[in-house]
């Protein structure tokens, strides 16, 4: 096998390994809750502090990588990762599983960065849409797969094992990376830590994160609306220490590069408008409407087959089109998934939910596969481990951005309504208005991106991809 075939197998290894823990630990949260004796509230920060954990530590990895390579950081951090995991599954209370789920980001948050920077550094740019997608397809396994079999972990051995399973699912990329990996010398010298960069910047998203999250509940809006506030105004004065440190933490001033800065708009109003859609879909259609929750799970289904029809176009047409056609076919095909979601108003139309279900899958996953094939390519490779990063955490917010703007706007939208429990009979026909004009902002919400994929100069990209390139085999 091509070395970079298994530097890219080892990659997608962690980056399936990340997501999963992503969205496996929700399963557990009532067992978790029952027994610590606390509500799920409280219990929802064990998915919290894994986020936090994930995204926070990601400015790091280009200083750690540079400082003592890639191969051992890549190594050091699923290590990190395993004994969080073993840590959580032994927690004796809810502080002490949160602490190790934090730790657990911090092990997992480096895995993602890491194997993306060393992975598309040894692929020229007119092969790495095929590499794009290979990761978007693990992106769609992860989410489908790693609720159902954590679910059937809790049933049969309990909720432990969510986090004991994660060792032997670690050991494969880890063994993979200790025979496999090379040590590469980075293009430039370590410099000392940037620390006050790290402190502002960790500080900006971990209050920005919070803030975003506490903003999706009536009750803590006064809390949130704050923490937002600090987190931008750290994030602002971050800003303007990188401009001025000779080696920051993080290099922004490579957002000045259009096709990197345009590429992580479309991830942020896609992928992360979808989240947002999808979290209300599910409370519109459990709490207003009766679906079950085992039906309403079963919509991902449809979604993942327009996902993967979405791949396939973009691994076969991107080289051909570029990016301008499949962005404008995703944000029109996102948006009408959005827009017959309005002719929902019963709980017996799953075949229609499909149908709206496939289209968001084709829509947002067109959209994040030509977003992502396009924002390296005007990358130096030099430069790739902090692109790397600068996406990576985006692509975080894009998720907590998208969840907490929808929360938000069907919460004023239901007030708007007079509706103040949308369970009550009495009010279904006031809420059902009220989710309806949530899911046309939404649809509206999906202008931009076409306005956006028109600006990035379809021609220019191109010829960008037909130009001479070396890579690594």
């Amino acid at each position: 096998m091509e070395y970079r075939k298994r530097v890219a197998t080892v990659y997608l290894l962690g980056f399936f390994i990340d997501l999963a823990n992503l969205f496996i630990g929700n399963v557990a949260f009532p067992d978790i809750a029952r027994a610590f004796g606390r509500d799920v509230a409280e219990t929802a920060w064990v998915g919290t502090a894994y986020i936090l954990g994930l995204t926070v530590v990601i400015p790091l990895g280009n200083w750690l990588a540079a400082r003592w390579g890639g191969r051992r950081v890549f190594v050091a951090s699923l290590l990190l990762f395993m004994a969080a995991s073993l840590g959580a599954g032994q927690a004796s209370s809810l502080e002490a599983l949160i602490a190790w789920r934090t730790l657990q980001g911090l092990g997992g948050g480096l895995l993602i960065p890491l194997g993306q920077t060393m992975s598309y550094r040894l692929y020229r740019p007119t092969e790495r849409p095929g590499l794009t997608a290979m990761i978007l397809l693990v992106g769609q396994m992860a989410p489908a797969l790693s609720p159902t079999l954590g679910g059937l972990a809790v049933d049969a051995l309990g909720w432990r094992w969510i986090f004991w399973l994660n060792l032997p699912l670690a050991a494969v990329p880890l063994v993979l990376a200790l025979l496999w990996l090379r040590e590469e010398a980075e293009s430039e010298p370590p410099a000392a830590l940037d620390w006050r960069g790290l402190l502002l910047g960790g500080l900006s998203l971990l209050l920005a994160l919070q803030g975003l999250s506490d903003l999706g509940q009536p009750s803590t809006w006064a809390r949130g609306g704050a923490l937002l506030a600090a987190g931008l105004a750290l994030g602002a004065a971050y800003a303007r220490h990188s401009r001025r440190h000779p080696r920051p933490i993080l290099r922004l001033e490579l957002l000045g590069e259009p096709l990197l800065r345009i590429s992580m708009l479309i991830y942020l109003l896609v992928p992360g408008a979808f989240m947002g859609v999808s979290l209300v879909a599910m409370l519109y259609l459990q709490q207003v409407l009766g679906v079950s929750a085992a039906a309403a799970g079963s919509l991902m289904l449809p979604w993942s087959l327009g996902s993967f029809a979405a791949i396939t176009l973009t691994g076969r047409g991107y080289r051909r089109l570029g990016p301008g056609p499949l962005l404008a076919a995703g944000s029109l095909a996102q948006g009408l998934g959005f827009l017959s979601l309005l002719a929902i108003d019963r709980s017996g139309q799953l075949s229609w939910l499909a149908g709206s279900y496939a289209l968001m899958g084709l829509g947002g996953t067109l959209c994040s596969s030509a977003s992502q094939s396009t924002a390296f390519l005007a990358v130096a490779p030099a430069r790739m481990g902090e692109a790397s990063a600068l996406w990576n955490i985006n692509r975080q917010l894009a998720f907590c951005v998208g969840m907490a703007l929808a929360s938000v706007l069907l919460n004023l939208l239901l007030a708007a309504h007079g509706v103040a429990d949308p369970v009550a009979p009495a009010m279904r026909a006031q809420a059902i208005r009220a989710f309806h004009q949530c899911f046309l902002i939404a649809a509206v919400c999906m202008l931009p991106p076409l306005w956006l994929g028109r600006s990035m100069g379809n021609a220019a990209v191109l010829q960008l991809l037909k130009r001479p390139q070396t890579g690594e085999a």
